[in-house]
Order: C-alpha cells, then structure tokens, then sequence
C-alpha cells in the first residue's frame, strides 16, 4: 500500500510539471507570424498580455479554464504571447508557475518593432493589451480589443470549432 501512494504522489507530482512550462522560447515577431501559419486546421486563440497589466492578469483565469477544457481537442491551440521586456524573463516563468498557466507561453522580444508588426495583426489594434486574436486554419476570423469574459471566449471557440 505505502508503495502504491509513492507511486501516485510521484506521478501527481510529474503531471503537475508537465502541465506548465519550465522554460519561456523567446521570439521575434517572423518566427510568431511563421507559428500561427503551422497551426492549419485548428482554432487558434492567441492571446497578448504582460505581467503588469491588470486586465491581462484579470482575465488569464478564464483563459486557462476555457484551454483545459478544450485542450484534449486537436482542432483547439492556445498560445499566451507575453509581452514583457526579455530581461523580465525570470519573473515570466513565475507568473506562469504562480498562476498555474497550461497554455503555452511565448515571448515576444521585438519592441522596438512593434509599430511595425502590429499593424499586420490587426489594422485596428493601438498596441494596448490584452488583445485576443482567434484564426480558423491560419486565417483571422476575430480580433478582441480589451479585457474578454469567459462567456465570449467559449463562444468564440465554439463558434468556429463547428
């Protein structure tokens, strides 16, 4: 018996690592761009956000809620895109093991191109955040600006998972 809870407090303890990250891949916006191509076939949610921003902070619950319950499906990705400096790095990783964060993360280290880059998410977009973009086989089918409820995202999702 003392054998078999070893075991499972042994395999609790590696599910609860694997579902967060233990490391953040820094990239430029390009190699974002190339990502959000490569996920054809599936709904993709990505999210903008930063560690100092309140309504991002605020609304990352219900995004984790939704992703854990759409994970299992293999139309469904979300990807969390922090747009924290790079030498804030560190505090990243935290965030995204305080906040028991499984969707993956990426940092976005290309702020000096920003004026660049957003306009070729989202004409629309005047750089604050939290934004959420959805894409249905790599093609933007909806554009958040602000803070977005629970209730929203699912029917985003559920909307174009159909």
């Amino acid at each position: 018996m003392k054998n078999l809870l070893k075991s499972l407090v042994v395999l609790l303890f590696f599910s609860v690592c694997n579902a967060q990250q233990t490391d953040v891949s820094v990239l430029k916006y390009e190699e974002l761009e190339k990502r959000i191509q490569e996920e054809k076939g599936k709904i993709l949610v990505v999210n903008f956000w930063a560690t100092t921003c309140a309504p991002c902070v605020k609304e990352l619950p219900h995004f984790m809620e939704i992703n854990n319950k759409y994970k299992e499906n293999a139309n469904f990705k979300m990807i969390l895109v922090s747009l924290d400096r790079l030498v804030d790095k560190e505090r990243v990783l935290k965030f995204i093991k305080n906040k028991d964060l499984t969707a993956e993360v990426l940092l976005l280290d290309d702020i000096k191109s920003m004026n660049t880059w957003i306009p070729r998410f989202e004409k629309d977009w005047d750089g604050n955040i939290p934004v959420t973009l959805f894409y249905k086989s790599a093609e933007k089918v909806y554009f958040n600006d602000g803070e977005m409820s629970k209730e929203d995202l699912e029917k985003k999702i559920t909307e174009n998972l159909q």
